[in-house]
């Protein structure tokens, strides 16, 4: 589908399965799309959510303005307060948007206003990395609930100054978020923002916000492994509280996982990790050695029970494979001992996941070391892929996983090769980081 239109004009669109209606706003050239959610099934027609609308596309903001109950259903007031509704409607309508060619390559952010704020954030904390921005506007961000803790988004709370019982609610929303957040208040603003200048510091705030986080369109993901790393930084830093570390694959995860360390403040390490090949056949793996405070082997068991290499063929694998991990060892980390993960929250990193073999094994002996929590962190990753390791891992953040995915690289618009100095030049960096 594709939309032309004039700079600040909108048209009508249906959002499947249930048609719900909504006004589309692509402006030339945009940074982000924002989809608007109100209580109220009208939300389309707020007047308040179309003049913010018509100052985020000034900006070069996409906008979606969006009715998330048909007619019917609004004419039953409770649902106005079903919050899982009207979060699996904002669901829809993202995936909607995603299946969109001219949409399918922004970053997606959320605008709440009343019940529509709650929803907002349900969805957000739903989608994980896929929503990149929130922003609520006199919202009632505490009917998230539960779910708040899990928000990963940056999330902007915007409350009237005048309107003292959904302030008192706001900070109470506020307290429970863990992603990076804001509380900005406007002075003298009634819970409707109907007081002259105020809706436009409204728009002001959420434009900034839209901006600072929404990542420009860029057909190849990201720019290069710095920008997927400072977008999976803004996606993890719910996570900085448990003072993590941050484990990365090299070569290509390094500079991924810099990004991300410097944000959490966390110490910076590498995961070495070698396959064992099976006997003739050194290209189909039998199991990977993972390097760790203590080592470990682990066995893809049905190719094993196909090939048959024999115990000794194991272990005499493995230990030459171990040693060109301490080979290694040696040149990344001169000769320091691998970090210990016990009892620690680990976050492990790569820039990428294809058919994840080699991120299983790692996962796997990463969990025999007893971390208090296991955290896989990537940029990219087919969605298949995601879903297998996903039981290996306590959180599991993906910023993109395309339904047709082709290779890491091709989400890249530079995907030069990372070399072994470059790694060993950001450890480097990352420890003198660490020094006090």
């Amino acid at each position: 589908m594709a939309f032309m239109t004039a700079f600040d004009e909108v048209i009508p669109v249906s959002i499947a399965p249930l048609g719900l209606e909504g006004l589309l706003g692509v402006p030339d050239d945009a940074k982000g799309l924002v989809i608007f959610a109100h209580g109220s099934g009208s939300g389309r027609l707020s007047p308040r959510n179309n003049q913010v609308a018509r100052g985020l596309r000034d900006a070069g903001l996409a906008t979606l303005l969006l009715d998330l109950l048909t007619p019917e259903e609004e004419r039953d007031r409770a649902n106005v307060f079903d919050i899982g509704l009207l979060a699996s409607r904002l669901i829809e309508a993202t995936y909607w948007a995603q299946e969109q060619d001219e949409l399918a390559e922004l970053g997606i952010g959320f605008f709440g206003a009343s019940t529509g704020a709650g929803a907002a954030l349900l969805a957000a904390a739903e989608l994980k990395g896929a929503v990149r921005a929130v922003v609520s506007r006199g919202g009632r961000p505490d009917l998230a609930g539960d779910a708040l803790p899990e928000v990963r988004a940056p999330t902007l709370l915007i409350v009237g100054g005048a309107d003292t019982p959904v302030i008192a609610l706001n900070r109470q929303a506020f307290a429970e978020l863990r992603s990076t957040k804001d509380l900005a208040i406007v002075p003298g603003a009634t819970h409707l923002f109907e007081e002259p200048g105020t809706l436009e510091q409204v728009t002001e705030l959420a434009r900034n916000w839209f901006v600072r986080f929404l990542p420009q369109r860029r057909r190849s993901g990201f720019q290069d492994r710095t920008e997927a790393g400072q977008q999976l930084a803004a996606a993890l830093v719910h996570l900085k509280p448990e003072k993590p570390i941050v484990l990365a694959l090299p070569r290509g995860g390094v500079p991924v996982a810099y990004e991300v360390a410097k944000v959490l403040d966390a110490p910076l390490d590498v995961v070495l990790v070698r396959k064992i090949g099976a006997p003739g056949q050194k290209e189909l793996g039998i199991g990977a050695v993972v390097d760790g405070a203590n080592p470990h082997v682990v066995l893809n068991d049905d190719v094993v029970r196909i090939v048959r290499p024999g115990e000794r063929y194991i272990q005499e694998e493995g230990k030459r494979e171990l040693e060109e991990i301490e080979r290694r060892r040696h040149l990344y980390r001169g000769g320091r001992p691998p970090p210990s993960v016990k009892d620690r929250t680990v976050i492990v990193v790569d820039d990428g996941i294809a058919t994840g073999g080699t991120m299983k094994a790692v996962l796997t002996a990463l969990r025999q070391s007893g971390p208090k929590k296991l955290v896989l962190a990537v940029p990219v990753a087919p969605p298949e892929s995601i879903e297998e390791l996903s039981p290996l891992a306590d959180e599991v953040v993906a910023l993109h996983t395309p339904a047709h995915f082709y290779a890491v690289g091709a989400h890249y618009s530079d995907f030069t090769q990372t070399t072994d100095e470059e790694v060993i030049d950001v450890l480097g960096r990352a420890a003198k980081a660490e020094m006090p």
